[in-house]
């Protein structure tokens, strides 16, 4: 018996150790507001119009929801889309007028705001299914397909010009700088593709490691950032799209995955993941700090973004969103 007591102290002793070694430090303030929206839906996306108060959210089996508090409550609406059910995929707004796509194949286009909602019919031909919508201005969008087609359209979505001659193939995910540039991940996260305003066509790129890729997207000064399986974590040498930095793992200790990355600023950094796990970096990246105060929320982190530097959000699954509060930052 006591050699057995001795082996669990052992075992229990192991623990401790690894975790007082690998654990993260907790910030010492949360910004964020936890909101439980009214559906069992996992929220996708969301935009604000020109009035900054003024927002819509849209998720799985056709969510699609509405603030006018600048995000601090959001409120159920219908989209009258009948009886199929359509993950919503990406929202976007420049002044009043918006776009929503999804699929299976859902293109929506708005000029008041969001009180109307019209339904532009897309192509049979069109490879693959909407993923990602960007409002560019007066009657222009470009919009990007799980296949990697991307097209662009200056008449209210009338019309469309494809900007690649061809689709890279399915994506797990795809990213777009404020440039124009695009990274796009393969579904099975073994290889990367980049495309530039103004190429014929995508160019891939192999992995770096046997990690499969989760994520990718651009830095604040227009590198490539990488989450691999394991919470693995690269950022690419400035300039140089298939050499990277050393690896580095922000939370060792943890077996859940990385799914995001969004920068509040140059130097402010957060990760967001599987588990409710969120991590933040105020040196670009180098050390990493844990919210622990969000860690007992019921939900998957899948996105973070900040819409400005002062005003950000990470959407869950079923009908989690967490506000970013700069005061309580701050405090």
């Amino acid at each position: 018996m006591v050699r057995y007591l001795k082996q669990i102290l052992v075992v229990f002793l192991a623990l401790f150790l690894c975790t007082s070694c690998n654990g993260l430090a907790s910030l010492p303030n949360n910004p964020w507001k936890v909101l439980n929206l009214s559906t069992e839906a996992n929220i996708l996306d969301l935009a604000f119009t020109g009035d900054s108060q003024h927002g819509w959210a849209v998720g799985s089996d056709s969510a699609f929801f509405e603030s006018t508090d600048g995000g601090e409550s959001w409120e159920p609406r219908n989209l009258e889309l009948g009886e199929q059910k359509y993950r919503l995929n990406s929202v976007s707004f420049s002044g009043d007028e918006g776009w929503i796509v999804g699929e299976p194949a859902i293109l929506l286009h708005t000029d008041d705001g969001g009180k109307s909602w019209s339904r532009i019919s897309l192509s049979n031909k069109l490879p693959g299914a909407p993923n990602r919508v960007l409002a560019l201005g007066s009657d222009s969008a470009e919009m990007s397909t799980t296949v990697g087609a991307i097209y662009r359209t200056s008449d209210e979505g009338k019309t469309w010009k494809a900007l690649v001659a061809e689709a890279v193939g399915v994506v797990r995910n795809i990213s777009r700088s404020p440039s124009g540039e695009y990274v796009a991940v393969s579904a099975k996260g073994n290889f990367y593709s980049t495309w530039i305003p103004g190429q014929k066509a995508w160019t891939p790129h192999n992995r770096n490691s046997s990690r499969r890729v989760e994520n990718m997207g651009f830095t604040t000064d227009g590198r490539l950032w990488m989450l691999a399986r394991g919470g693995q974590l690269q950022f690419s040498v400035p300039g140089e799209d298939e050499n990277w930095e050393k690896a580095q793992y922000p939370e060792v200790s943890t077996s859940w995955g990385l799914l995001d990355l969004a920068y509040r600023s140059p130097d402010e950094v957060w990760l967001a993941g599987g588990s409710a796990n969120l991590l933040c970096s105020f040196d670009g990246g180098k050390t990493w700090k844990k919210d622990t105060a969000v860690q007992d929320v019921a939900s998957n982190f899948y996105k973070v973004t900040f819409l400005s530097p002062e005003r950000g959000f990470v959407l869950g699954q079923r009908g989690v969103i967490l506000k970013y509060n700069p005061a309580a930052a701050q405090a």
